[in-house]
């Protein structure tokens, strides 16, 4: 009889596994369907404006603000563009094999590839960072210190947006 209870355990924990990574890694990501321009900021400029891209490629999820990824081909100058000073590529899965964050972290080091501002704010305290690097583009969002803060329960620092309510 412990052997039976001692198998199903192992069993149904083998299952949990396999689930929570199953849902983590496949089941929670969409493709976003081909787009012909993505938003990126200009210098000086109030507000991002559109800018075409060929062979997009692109995921996301509602269960987070921070899983969107994309790749595209871009003809875009980053001397024109606000850069972005803090940008940290998240990885992406597995399986989304165009976007490798190590690769674009190490072109962001060595000075290969320039990291823009796609759209602060995309939604409150989250940047979309867009890496441009031999006429191809990377995008992500990420946290912004001003949603560090939000998010830490902490008062928000000079500069920053008003926070929604909570």
């Amino acid at each position: 009889m412990g052997r039976i209870l001692v198998i199903l355990l192992l069993g149904s924990t083998l299952l949990a596994g396999v689930g929570v990574w199953y849902l983590q890694v496949h089941a929670l990501y969409d493709r976003l369907p081909a787009q012909d321009s993505v938003l990126l900021t200009p210098l000086d400029a109030a507000s991002a404006q559109p800018f075409v891209v060929r062979d997009f490629r692109g995921i996301d999820s509602d269960s987070s603000p921070i899983r969107y990824r994309a790749c595209f081909d871009i003809d875009a100058d980053p001397s024109q563009l606000t850069l972005y000073a803090s940008a940290t590529p998240l990885i992406a899965p597995r399986w989304f094999d165009c976007f490798d964050a190590g690769a674009l972290t190490a072109a962001l080091a060595e000075g290969r590839a320039q990291a823009v501002t796609g759209v602060s704010n995309i939604r409150y305290g989250i940047d979309r960072v867009v890496v441009l690097m031999d006429g191809r583009g990377y995008s992500w969002q990420q946290i912004n210190p001003c949603g560090t803060a939000y998010f830490d329960g902490d008062p928000v620092p000079d500069g920053c947006p008003s926070p929604p309510e909570r």
